[in-house]
C-alpha cells in the first residue's frame, strides 16, 4: 500500500506491506522504491516491509540543492515516526547504506539490526570526489545518456546478458528521476564522512551483503569492515556485482529473512 509522510513540508512516498516486525528497505542511486518490488514480496510474507522514496527520487521531491546522507536519514525517521514504529531493521543498498549509517549515528536506539547491501562505511576518496564532480557535469549535459551507460556497469560483466530485462527496467526507473535529484544525491554522497566507528560500536547485529564482482564497493574492503563488528554476519555472493538483490535474489532473500529473525529474537 502506497502512503505519504510529511518531512520538511514535502510529501515522502513509501510503501507499507506485510505484518509483524518491520524491515525498512532503502534504495540506492539512482533508484526508487520500485527496485524492491519483486524482492520484497517474499519478505512481506514474514515481516512488515517499509520501502521509501528518498528525497529527490521517485515521487519524493527535492529539498534544496544537496541531499546529504544526514538529511535523508532524518527523512527516514520522519516516515517511521509517522507509523509509530520504534524498533526496526534498516537494509540499505549502496547509497541507502550510507543513509542507514547516518541514521545509526542519530537514531541508534531505533535499530534492531543493520544490513549494508553492497555498501560501505568509508567516505569517498579524493579521486572518487573528483569523479563525482565529473559525473555531475555529464548529468547536466545529458542525464539520459549517463543513466544508459551507468546502469549495466552495476552488474557483473558476465551477468549482463542474463538480466537485460532488469537492466531495461532499472534504466526506466532512473530515467524518471529528475536531473536535480541525481545531482543532489551525487553532492550528498561526495560529502559523506567516514562512519566505520558506527560499525565498531554497534550493539545490534550487522549484515554485510558483498558481491565478489562488485566494481562499486570492492569486496576486500567490506570484509575488513566486517571485522570491526561484534555481531557480524556476512553473505558473500560469488556471482554478483553491485546488484545482488537481482543477480542472486533468492539467496539474498532467504539470508535476510534469517538475519531478521536473529535480530528480533
Amino acid at each position: 500500500m502506497i502512503k505519504y509522510a510529511d518531512f520538511r513540508e514535502i510529501p515522502v512516498r513509501f510503501s507499507d506491506t506485510g505484518k509483524g516486525r518491520a524491515i525498512v528497505l532503502l534504495h540506492g542511486f539512482p533508484e526508487t522504491l520500485e527496485v524492491w518490488d519483486e524482492f520484497s514480496v517474499k519478505l512481506a510474507r514474514h515481516f512488515r516491509i517499509i520501502v521509501i522514496d528518498l528525497p529527490g527520487f521517485g515521487q519524493t521531491p527535492c529539498i534544496g540543492y544537496i541531499h546529504s546522507m544526514e538529511l535523508m536519514a532524518r527523512c527516514v525517521k520522519a516516515v517511521m515516526d509517522s507509523l509509530g514504529l520504534r524498533k526496526y531493521i534498516l537494509t540499505g543498498h549502496s547509497m541507502g547504506g550510507y543513509v542507514s549509517l547516518a541514521f545509526a549515528e542519530f537514531f541508534n536506539d531505533n535499530l534492531a539490526g543493520l544490513c549494508l547491501f553492497h555498501s560501505t562505511s568509508l567516505p569517498d576518496s579524493a579521486e572518487k570526489k573528483q569523479d563525482r564532480d565529473r559525473v555531475i557535469e555529464i548529468v547536466k549535459k545529458d542525464t539520459r545518456h549517463y543513466v544508459n551507460e551507468m546502469i549495466p556497469t552495476l552488474f557483473a560483466a558476465e551477468n549482463i546478458r542474463y538480466y537485460k530485462e532488469d537492466i531495461r527496467d532499472l534504466k526506466h526507473i532512473a530515467h524518471g528521476v529528475s536531473q536535480q535529484g541525481i545531482i543532489n544525491a551525487l553532492e550528498g554522497m561526495k560529502e559523506r564522512p567516514k562512519r566505520d566507528w558506527i560499525l565498531q560500536n554497534a550493539r545490534y547485529p550487522v549484515l554485510f551483503i558483498i558481491g565478489k564482482k562488485d566494481v562499486v564497493v570492492p569486496f576486500e574492503s567490506m570484509l575488513k569492515q566486517a571485522e570491526l563488528v561484534k555481531q557480524a554476519s556476512i553473505l558473500f555472493l560469488e556471482e554478483s556485482g553491485h546488484m545482488g538483490f537481482i543477480e542472486e535474489k533468492k539467496r539474498t532473500q532467504e539470508f535476510l529473512i534469517q538475519f531478521a529473525r536473529k535480530c528480533f529474537r
